[in-house]
């Protein structure tokens, strides 16, 4: 099978709702389902998150990242830790899990490699979209943190299904824009029951379309995107932004820039990537 049949037909499988997890993944999605019940309070959800070791560490890494510890007293407990992240973020963590086991059982070494600079990508572009949404477009910052985090995972789907097809993702910008980015990444988000508000922004993410400043959350996406000092390893956007041309980007609200901004907020940017990698 050649690898443009090879992506329509994992296009065509996700487009149907046919997808193929590792076992850990499905363990984690009962999870986020368990956090996100009406009745699941701190001392269930901490329950929950300990029985995770991952989500358990990420936890305790957030709440005292700079974001999230403002006045520098770190927790040293689940509990603790959830109390401080609120359930909001809770459920951005167990995204971030979920996105991270997709690629949990690649074997081979470059796919791992690419698998490893997505996440590092990803990490990057959701520290900077909930940086961009609290000081600049003023949506949201808990689901700018979870778009970030959850917008490439038809990508980590896509490395995950790799091995079965030899040469899947060598060069293949053009055709995983083309014939697999949307589909893919449409299936597994309504498979993992990402919120319709993010579903419209990674859509607009797609299509490329952002107003400058900032004024929504798919805005805001794409901006974080661009910015990413690490850029996607399936493909580059043409005509992204960069740090520099930041510069040069004034905002309609306040006296600063966007460079400005980015500055003052890169120990916290740098903090939150740190605890999400």
């Amino acid at each position: 099978m050649d690898r443009l049949t090879a992506l329509k037909s994992i296009a065509a499988e996700a487009s149907r709702g046919e997808l193929s997890f590792p076992t850990n993944v499905d363990a984690t999605l009962k999870l986020q389902r368990a956090l996100g019940e009406p009745d699941c309070h701190t001392e269930m959800a901490a329950r929950l998150v300990q029985a995770e070791p991952l989500l358990a560490a990420r936890t305790v890494a957030i709440a005292n990242s700079v974001a999230y510890n403002r006045a520098g007293h770190d927790v040293t407990n689940v509990r603790a830790a959830v109390q401080r992240v609120g359930f909001r973020t809770l459920g951005a963590l167990a995204a971030s899990v979920i996105v991270r086991q997709l690629a949990s059982e690649i074997v081979d070494p470059g796919l791992r490699a690419k698998a490893d600079a997505l996440w590092i990508h990803s990490a990057h572009v959701a520290a900077l979209a909930q940086v961009i949404a609290r000081r600049v477009s003023f949506v949201d910052p808990e689901t700018a943190l979870f778009a970030g985090i959850v917008h490439e995972v038809g990508g980590f789907y896509l490395l995950s299904r790799a091995e079965e097809f030899p040469g899947l993702v060598d060069d293949c910008a053009d055709e995983w824009i083309e014939h697999g980015e949307v589909a893919i990444g449409r299936g597994v988000l309504l498979k993992l029951g990402v919120p319709v508000p993010v579903m419209g922004a990674i859509e607009a993410l797609w299509n490329g379309m952002r107003a400058l400043p900032p004024e929504t959350l798919g805005d805001t996406l794409l901006l974080a995107k661009d910015l990413a000092p690490f850029p996607s390893p399936l493909h580059e956007r043409p005509g992204a932004s960069t740090m520099d041309s930041a510069a040069t980007i004034d905002f309609t609200v306040g006296e600063g820039t966007l460079a400005q901004v980015l500055a003052e907020s890169a120990e916290e940017v740098k903090s939150l990537t740190a605890a999400l990698l």
